[in-house]
């Protein structure tokens, strides 16, 4: 079992950078098939990737099927300010709120986490 713990955060809504979501989620893969430690989160604009990658018909809907156990949600501000969070809760993603309403990023890091952000 590797010693490695990463936090990939998709901050880049898929509508402006699909390579951007893509490198972070197989990267995130990667890690998760070497036995790595790691947790996904959707913040920003990011959180309009979960909602579009949560459609079946979407082309990054298998990665984000093979990450299930991996992806911790999304933040609940930016979600319900891109209007994406009932797409977001109907996919069954959990919404974080734990900082202020918003997602931590700091909860992460005092887990031990390193931070990588696409």
């Amino acid at each position: 079992m590797s010693q490695l713990k990463v936090a990939v955060i998709i901050f880049e809504p898929i509508t402006s950078d699909l390579s951007r979501a893509y490198r972070g989620l197989t990267t995130a893969l990667e890690l998760q098939t070497a036995g790595d430690d790691v947790v996904v989160m959707f913040d920003g604009s990011g959180v309009e990737t979960l909602a579009a990658i949560s459609d079946p018909h979407s082309t990054l809907n298998p990665l984000a099927a093979a990450l299930t156990q991996n992806i911790i949600g999304a933040c609940e501000f930016c979600a319900r300010s891109h209007k994406v969070i009932d797409a977001i809760r109907d996919a069954g993603w959990p919404l974080l709120a734990d900082y202020d309403g918003e997602a931590s990023i700091r909860t992460l890091m005092v887990e031990g986490y390193q931070i990588l952000s696409f």
